[in-house]
């Protein structure tokens, strides 16, 4: 059939969020176009270009929709999403404390480096200054 869900269960979440984040970009593009359409003289009454400007997203956004529960559900987009799920099981995560030493010593660096580099272009500026006399 062809709206039955190929291995139910299996990289739900995967697809799930897939199917949002796809949903979420087509409603979206969607909104635009009826901000176009709305705003478009079509030389018609002001319901009948309403009636225009609301059904063609609305449509669409149905149309597209199908087709992303339909590609979320093909067998090679869906084995791999199940096997990507599964490999995300697999990482080993960093804790909330590494994660922020990590992040700290980040800083530091960042912070010494930009010192470092300015403390560098200042004495260039100072010596070529005399250098050249500019």
């Amino acid at each position: 059939m062809v709206f039955d869900i190929y291995k139910r269960g299996q990289g739900k979440y995967t697809r799930l969020c897939s199917a949002f984040g796809a949903a979420i970009i087509a409603g979206l593009g969607c909104w635009q176009l009826y901000i176009k359409l709305e705003g478009a003289e079509w030389g018609l009454s002001k319901q009948a270009t309403l009636l225009i400007a609301t059904m063609v997203p609305a449509g669409l956004f149905v149309a597209l929709c199908l087709l992303i529960f339909l590609l979320v559900n093909k067998q090679s987009i869906a084995d791999f999403m199940i096997s990507a799920e599964g490999e995300m099981k697999k990482v080993s995560w960093s804790s909330r404390k590494e994660i922020a030493v990590s992040t700290f010593i980040v800083i530091i660096v960042v912070i010494v480096m930009a010192t470092l580099l300015g403390v560098a272009d200042f004495g260039f500026r100072l010596f070529f200054n005399e250098v050249i006399g500019v």
